[in-house]
C-alpha cells in the first residue's frame, strides 16, 4: 500500500527537489503540495496525508507555529521536519511540539527513505548528523534545571539500555537490528517495553533521560 506524503516549503524548488527524491523510493507518493501554515491545515483536512514534511522557515507561517497548529487540531499527524536548521533549540522545540522526526535538506534519497520508513512503522528518526547536536542541548537542559539530583531508578536490562543509547543516537530499528544481530520484531518489542517501562514515547524524552541518567554522553 502506497504511504501518502504532503510537502509543505514556501520554496517551490525545494519542493520540487524533494518530490523528485520520493519519485526515487517505492512505496511512497507525493498526494498535495502547501506553502504556508494555512495551506498546510487545509490540504491535510483535505487530503489526510499519511506523512508531512515541513520545513522550518517559512515566511507568512513559521514552521514551529505551523506544527503547533496543526498538533492541535491534529495531534495523530505525522511531521517530519526536513529543514536547514542544526540549531538544538528548535530541534528540541520542533520534537517537544511533535515532530515525529528531524532531518536536514542536504539529505540522500536513502536516508530519506529510512526516515519515511521509521515514520511509516510508527517510529522517530533524528538525522545521524545532528544526533551529537540533540544530546548536547539536552545535558545542558539536564545541568540546567537537574543539577543535583538523579532520576528515578529504571530498571532496564542490559539489553535495553543498549538498544536506548542506540535510538537515543538516531538509529532505525532496522540499523539497530542489523548491529545487534537481532529481529527487527525482537528490537521493535524491546522498544515498547523501554518506552512503557520509562513512560517516555518520544525522542526528545529518551535523550533527555538518556543524559540525565548518564546512560550516553557527549563521548559515546
Amino acid at each position: 500500500m502506497t504511504c501518502t506524503l504532503l510537502l509543505v516549503d514556501d520554496h517551490s524548488l525545494i519542493r520540487a527537489g524533494v518530490r523528485a527524491l520520493v519519485l526515487d523510493i517505492p512505496g511512497y507518493a507525493v498526494i498535495g503540495e502547501a506553502s504556508d501554515g494555512a495551506q498546510l491545515l487545509d490540504a491535510v483536512e483535505r487530503l489526510n496525508p499519511d506523512i508531512i514534511l515541513l520545513d522550518l522557515s517559512m515566511r507568512e507561517t513559521g514552521g514551529l507555529d505551523a506544527l503547533r497548529k496543526l498538533k492541535a487540531v491534529r495531534p495523530q499527524s505525522k511531521v517530519l521536519i526536513l529543514s536547514m536548521h542544526t540549531d538544538p533549540q528548535l530541534i528540541m522545540q520542533a520534537l517537544e511540539i511533535g515532530a515525529h522526526g528531524y532531518l536536514l535538506k542536504d539529505t540522500t534519497a536513502t536516508e530519506l527513505a529510512q526516515a519515511l520508513d521509521a515514520l511509516r512503522s510508527n517510529e522517530r528518526y533524528l538525522s545521524p548528523a545532528i544526533a551529537h547536536t540533540v544530546i548536547n542541548q539536552a545535558l545542558t537542559q539536564v545541568q540546567r534545571h537537574l543539577p543535583a539530583e538523579r532520576a528515578v531508578n529504571h530498571n532496564l536490562t542490559g539489553r535495553q539500555l543498549e538498544i536506548l543509547r542506540l535510538i537515543v543516537r538516531g538509529k532505525s530499528t532496522r540499523e539497530i537490528a542489523n548491529g545487534l544481530g537481532l529481529s527487527i520484531k525482537t528490537v521493535e518489542t524491546h522498544r515498547s517495553q523501554i518506552m512503557k517501562r520509562l513512560q517516555i514515547f518520544d525522542v526528545a524524552g529518551l535523550v533527555l533521560f538518556a543524559v540525565r541518567e548518564q546512560i550516553i554522553s557527549l563521548d559515546d
